[in-house]
C-alpha cells in the first residue's frame, strides 16, 4: 500500500514539472517573438518624408530603398539623420547620400 501511494505521488510530481517545462518553453517563445522588430510602414513614412521634395518621384523611390534595408525613416522632411545611423551612411555609386 506504501509503494503504491508513492508511485502515484512520484507520478503526479512528474506530470506537474511536465506542465510546467512545457508552459515555460511556451512563454519563451511568445517573448522571442515580441522581440522581433516591427516592420514599418516604408510608404507612409516616405510620403511624409518627401512631401515638400521637389522630385517626388526620384525621392520615394530612394526612400523606399533605404526604409526597406534600415526599417527606419527620420522624422520630418529633411535632416534628422542621426535617428536612423543606417539610413544615413548609405551612399550610392558616386559617394553621395542615398536617402533623402
Amino acid at each position: 500500500m506504501a509503494i503504491s501511494k508513492t508511485l502515484i505521488a512520484s507520478v503526479l510530481i512528474s506530470l506537474l514539472v511536465i506542465h510546467l517545462a512545457e508552459a515555460d518553453q511556451m512563454g519563451n517563445e511568445n517573448a522571442a517573438q515580441d522581440s522581433l522588430p516591427k516592420k514599418m510602414d516604408c510608404g507612409a513614412a516616405c510620403a511624409a518624408r518627401c512631401r515638400l521634395a521637389s522630385r517626388q518621384r526620384l525621392c520615394k523611390r530612394a526612400c523606399g530603398t533605404c526604409c526597406a534595408r534600415c526599417n527606419c525613416v527620420p522624422p520630418g522632411t529633411s535632416g534628422n539623420q542621426e535617428v536612423c545611423p543606417c539610413y544615413a551612411t548609405m551612399t550610392t555609386h558616386g559617394n553621395r547620400r542615398k536617402c533623402p
